[in-house]
């Protein structure tokens, strides 16, 4: 490696460094000057301002589960979107009609699936 690859990140190392050093400064003065009273009350669990009930290991519904993983895979879906969108204004004019096409194509197949897992009752809360 020469001299001048290093020199290159040196100010990012050294601001690195930097927060790390004030970042472990500031725990440990937190650990040091700390006041701690340990009481039965601290040690509990925390939900909103609510006392717990019940057992936090409750089993979930599988419908959780299958929102969750709907949210996310129509999400990243639609992330793919802003690239697209982005580069679109862009495009040659020739290019551009059909960069719509696709993205008109993209579209579709998502409202395809949306509308098939309509139908078969995935979004359908009280199944």
């Amino acid at each position: 490696m020469s001299p001048s690859y290093l020199s290159d990140y040196a100010p990012l190392l050294i601001h690195i460094l930097a927060a790390m050093i004030v970042a472990g400064a500031l725990l440990s003065l937190s650990v040091l000057v700390g006041y701690r009273r340990p009481s039965r009350e601290k040690s509990e669990a925390y939900e909103c301002g609510i006392h717990p009930t019940g057992d936090a290991r409750e089993p979930f519904s599988v419908k959780f589960y299958l929102v969750a993983i709907l949210f996310i895979l129509f999400d990243v879906e639609a992330i793919f979107l802003y690239p697209w969108a982005y580069v679109f204004r862009d495009l040659n004019p020739g290019k551009s009609l059909a960069g719509f096409y696709e993205m008109l194509l993209y579209i579709v197949i998502l409202l395809a699936g949306y509308i098939y897992l309509w139908r078969k009752g995935a979004l359908d809360w009280n199944r």
